[in-house]
């Protein structure tokens, strides 16, 4: 039988996210994430549930979140469950969390503001944006929908999607 982990998440950014490097000099990001769900009762009371997920970003990925998220930020992730265990220092006790490995992001919205849509970071055919190569992707830079053409800068028009100083423009 076929298995799938697979998450796909859009929320809110609940802390900033913290940055740190592996000593060979990767870049980890860990960031909170609420997800909120709404729904109605069978009396047709509104119900929303919020749900806060820890999420883990490697590479590029974890230096482009550390970089443009904040707390408050809407954000789309992908990506898939890992449980974390370890033993707690002061009781002893075998402790278990589960998180997401985040394999995919875009951001959503614009730096001043936490509505609407926008360019983000991808790993294969989606939306504009930065695309690691991933799944597919390529490595373009631009709005270019996960073209295979590996390392272009530009969107599918040809225009240069990214500022002189290679900030992402949003």
């Amino acid at each position: 039988m076929a298995n799938v982990n697979k998450v796909i998440l859009i929320g809110n950014v609940t802390r900033d996210p913290e940055v740190r490097h592996t000593p060979k000099g990767t870049a980890v990001c860990d960031l909170g994430l609420a997800v909120n769900r709404v729904s109605s009762s069978d009396g047709g009371d509104r119900r929303e549930e919020t749900t806060f997920v820890d999420v883990t970003m490697w590479g590029r990925q974890a230096e482009l979140a550390g970089q443009y998220l904040a707390k408050g930020r809407p954000v789309y992730i992908e990506g898939r469950l890992q449980m974390d265990t370890w033993q707690d220092k002061n009781t002893g006790q075998n402790r278990s969390k589960l998180k997401v490995v985040g394999e995919n992001m875009q951001f959503i919205g614009s730096r001043g503001d936490s509505a609407g849509g926008g360019g983000g970071y991808s790993g294969g055919g989606g939306g504009g944006g930065y695309s690691s190569g991933g799944s597919g992707g390529g490595g373009n830079y631009g709005g270019g929908g996960g073209r295979s053409s590996g390392g272009n800068y530009g969107d599918s028009g040809g225009s240069s999607s990214m500022d002189d100083d290679g900030d992402i423009p949003f």
